[in-house]
């Protein structure tokens, strides 16, 4: 998937470790850009022959075994931001080049127990308002494992979900799923994580959000099925895909 096409599609799923054994499975989905939250370290990462080598990696964790991975599959070219917020781990904004057109992209694996009062969606929280000026007026992608949903609002008084979604709304930001769908946050017919893998245990906590500009172009949103990918990890994937042209 090098050569350039007339669609982008953008894939985050937290792969539960060891993405080394799974990668196979994800690929056959064709992805441009592959987000993967608890993914191991690239020295880590040894592939099957036969699976498709990305054309370029940027990872960031503490954990050799369990950070946050971005990998390209296209022409697409990845540089960490020299703004970016150590403090905030795993939320990595990412100047995307060498497509159609070149955007932003905050990479986010919304996981940070150090930070107890701010874990999981206070993670986005805190984000949003140190990259504000970022966030306003530039083709933008957030997408991966936010940890949240509207049903916990009453547990995070601080840095709700539902503040999250309004504060992105206020920059033209909006979640992919919400708008192909035509749902309501909170109200997802479709889950993206099963606690301890039970199909009775579903929640939707993995996201794909972008500015009007890239909302125009948006082309479909697919969810993996539980019975396939449940054997790979507790999440399955969100599948964006965008116009390129």
């Amino acid at each position: 998937r090098l050569d350039a096409t007339s669609y982008m599609k953008i894939i985050t799923w937290n792969c539960n470790m060891a993405n080394k054994k799974k990668a196979e499975f994800i690929l056959t989905h064709k992805p441009d850009i592959l987000i993967v939250p608890e993914c191991e370290h690239p020295d880590k990462l040894k592939f099957n022959s036969e699976t498709l080598k990305p054309n370029d990696i940027l990872w960031f964790g503490t954990n050799q075994n369990k950070g946050l991975g971005v990998f390209s599959y296209s022409q697409y070219k990845f540089d960490l931001l020299d703004i970016h917020n150590t403090e905030l781990k795993t939320i990595l904004p990412i100047s995307v080049t060498g497509g159609e057109f070149d955007f932003l992209l905050f990479a986010i694996w919304a996981y940070n127990p150090e930070d107890r009062a701010f874990n999981y969606i206070g993670q986005i929280w805190k984000a949003i308002h140190y990259y504000e000026n970022l966030l306003k007026g530039n083709p933008v992608i957030l997408a991966g494992d936010f940890n949240s949903n509207v049903i916990w609002d009453k547990l995070h008084r601080k840095s709700s979900h539902s503040m999250v979604v309004e504060k992105l709304k206020r920059f033209d930001i909006l979640s992919t799923y919400h708008i192909h769908q035509k749902s309501t946050q909170g109200l997802e017919e479709h889950a993206t994580f099963y606690l301890y893998r039970h199909k009775n245990k579903p929640y939707h906590i993995d996201y794909c959000f972008v500015s009007a500009d890239l909302a125009k172009k948006l082309q479909s949103v697919e969810i993996g099925e539980y019975d396939f990918w449940i054997k790979h990890s507790d999440h399955v994937p969100v599948v964006v895909t965008f116009d390129n042209t």
